[in-house]
């Protein structure tokens, strides 16, 4: 027999029945692999050996009906022992075993427990209590599977707070991120607005301006088509024809045919004519009396300056 996990041993031949007595092996491990060939053995005594700890694999011994770890060195049981559902009896005498794993509330079919000389925590040595007769150790597997189904149930009650504060935290980063994002469409609606309002504001002064320098051209078209204004002088007001220019005219037509006759009497040979006799002599009868005028007005200028 190896003390370092009874590889050699033959543990058929430890097999009596449905019993299977390892104890006093020196074990330091459980020979899991050899004990789940052997379906039959639902007792198993492992006490007396040097177990400090018992494999994860271990669990799938489902067939386990009574097992005895007493008188060893376990510190911790597996985290899910609790799928040993089939497990009845469980002596865990002497060991180092300060709680429980939470799934030790699944060993329904647990009826006797023995947890005396172990350094249990305060509330699960006291709800486990004595083992001193057949009658405690069977209240003591009722109270600490009563006690770890309430732990359990707290841990579940506190797992699911946990999962609806975690989905309410989440519900809430939803929120405000649909908040977030609305806020930003709003956001973005509105610049479009302005954006849109500026650009109307832009077309109305591009139109205005426009309009208004067409006013402007078309303005100064009219004015530049204008004769007055643009090219010629300002020319003065036709009057219309008046009385007076019409005399003038005549007086003037009379004088001119006055002097064509004065002409015609003085240098051609009509001046023999009666006609021009007259003339004749009616004009130099003029020209003395202006001669006269002429005469007399220096004469009176002379005075003056005298």
């Amino acid at each position: 027999m190896s003390r370092g996990g009874g590889k050699g041993l033959s543990l058929k031949d430890k097999l009596d029945g449905n019993e299977l007595d390892l104890s006093l092996c020196d074990l330091n491990e459980v020979p899991v692999r050899e004990l789940a060939a052997l379906p039959k053995a639902t007792v198993l005594d492992l006490s007396c050996n040097n177990l400090i700890s018992l494999p994860s694999d271990f669990c799938s011994l489902m067939h386990l009906v009574k097992l005895d770890l007493s008188k060893n060195r376990l510190q911790q049981l597996p985290l899910d022992f609790g799928r040993l559902v089939n497990l009845q009896h469980l002596d865990l005498l002497n060991n180092r075993l300060v709680t429980l794993p939470v799934s030790f509330a699944q060993l329904k079919n647990l009826k006797w427990l023995d947890l005396k000389d172990n350094p249990l925590d305060p509330v699960l040595a006291k709800v486990a209590g004595d083992c001193l007769d057949e009658k405690q150790c069977k209240q003591a597997a009722v109270k600490v599977l009563q006690h770890m189904k309430a732990i359990q149930s707290e841990q579940d009650r506190q797992r699911q707070r946990k999962l609806q504060a975690e989905r309410e935290m989440e519900k809430k980063r939803e929120a405000e991120q649909r908040a977030k994002e609305a806020q930003e469409r709003e956001l973005r609606k509105r610049e479009k607005a302005e954006e849109k309002e500026r650009r109307r504001r832009e077309y109305d002064a591009q139109k205005a301006a426009k309009q208004e320098m067409e006013k402007k051209t078309k303005k100064e078209t009219v004015q530049t088509r204008k004769p007055v204004s643009s090219s010629r002088p300002p020319q003065p007001p036709r009057h219309k024809p008046s009385w007076s220019r019409s005399v003038l005219r005549v007086l003037l037509f009379v004088l001119f045919c006055i002097l064509c006759a004065l002409a015609a009497c003085k240098l051609t040979e009509l001046q023999r004519q009666p006609l021009c006799v007259s003339v004749n002599t009616l004009y130099e009868d003029v020209v003395a009396a202006l001669q006269n005028h002429k005469t007399l007005q220096n004469m009176l200028q002379h005075n003056s300056q005298q």
